[in-house]
């Protein structure tokens, strides 16, 4: 609530939040999760584990969700915040279990003003940066640069109207 009120009062155009760090061992008591997240991630396929993980990842995208529909219920100007925003929701592994860094989950939502196209599925081709995201971002913000971090180049497809 209180992103949403900054991004509605103009007091920031830039956010960053971290629902949990990856090493994390805090537990979810009020989602009925005693374990610690990052135990659970390393499930070695038990499905009591997994199950319990999953209760976490749907918490997490419950709360990600909330902000988007918090977001796209404030009139700002010819839409909404939502529709003049980008926001990104993701994690740094794909796979706690293995440490898998590929395939990364990754949402993107709002269209940047109309400069994204959002409301389908993109995957890129294998080994495809992470950094060409961002750098794809930078653009789209009005910060123009050659390179960011690994990128090799920009995805042309979160663009394409």
């Amino acid at each position: 609530d209180l992103q949403v009120l900054a991004y509605q009062s103009d007091m920031t155009r830039v956010i960053t939040f971290m629902l949990v760090r990856e090493l994390s061992g805090r537990s979810y008591q009020h989602i009925g999760v005693p374990d610690g997240h990052h135990g659970l991630s390393h499930h070695q396929g038990n499905r009591e584990k997994i199950e319990k993980l999953t209760r976490i990842n749907r918490y997490h995208s419950e709360i990600f969700a909330y902000l988007l529909q918090k977001l796209n219920s404030i009139s700002d100007g010819d839409g909404s915040l939502l529709d003049h925003s980008v926001i990104m929701y993701g994690s740094g592994l794909s796979d706690g279990n293995a440490h898998e860094h590929h395939n990364l989950p990754t949402v993107i939502a709002g269209s940047a003003c109309g400069a994204f196209r959002p409301g389908r599925h993109v995957q890129y081709a294998k080994e495809t940066p992470m950094a060409n995201l961002f750098l794809t971002m930078l653009d789209t913000m009005g910060v123009p640069v050659d390179s960011f971090g690994d990128s090799k180049g920009r995805l042309a497809e979160l663009t394409e109207l």
